[in-house]
C-alpha cells in the first residue's frame, strides 16, 4: 500500500509542475507603454498652423515609429541637427536682434525625451527669430512657408 500512496503522491506532484507552465504562458507580458520604450520620444502638440497641420502626434525614434506622418525621415532630420553640446529644442538666446516680422498665430509644444535629455520647448513664429527656430524644426513641426 505505502508503493500505492508513493506513487499517487509522485504523479500528483508531476501533474501540479505540468500546470504551472500553462498558467504562466497565459499571462503574458504587460503592455509597452511610451516611458517603456527604448529610444527617443516626443509628442508634438501644434495649433493654429492650418487645416490638416494642427494636432497632437507621437514621434518614437530608435525605432521609429508614432503617429508622425513621416517618423523615419523625422528622425533622420533631427539626428542631422543633433551636435554634441548643443540643445536643438533651445530657445532663442536673449537679447538676440530679430526682425519684426510675424509669422502667423501658429503655435507648438514639444515634449518628451531627445538624445537622452528631457524636452519641454514652446514655438511660436512671433518674429524673425523665432520663425527661423520653427523652419530649424520643420519636419518635426509642420512647414508653414514664408511669411
Amino acid at each position: 500500500m505505502s508503493c500505492a500512496v508513493s506513487s499517487l503522491t509522485a504523479v500528483s506532484a508531476l501533474v501540479t509542475l505540468a500546470a504551472v507552465p500553462a498558467v504562466a504562458a497565459s499571462a503574458g507580458p504587460p503592455p509597452v507603454r511610451p516611458e517603456d520604450r527604448a529610444g527617443d520620444h516626443l509628442t508634438v502638440a501644434v495649433a493654429h498652423a492650418g487645416s490638416g497641420k494642427d494636432g497632437t502626434y507621437e514621434l518614437f525614434c530608435h525605432p521609429d515609429g508614432g503617429s508622425h506622418p513621416d517618423p523615419a525621415g523625422t528622425c533622420r532630420a533631427l539626428a542631422g541637427a543633433t551636435e554634441w553640446g548643443r540643445d536643438p529644442f533651445a530657445p532663442v538666446p536673449p537679447g538676440s536682434v530679430c526682425t519684426m516680422i510675424y509669422g502667423g498665430p501658429a503655435t507648438a509644444h514639444v515634449t518628451g525625451t531627445w538624445a537622452g535629455r528631457p524636452v519641454d520647448a514652446v514655438y511660436d513664429r512671433s518674429n524673425g527669430c523665432e520663425i527661423g527656430r520653427w523652419d530649424r524644426m520643420v519636419p518635426l513641426l509642420p512647414g508653414l512657408g514664408s511669411a
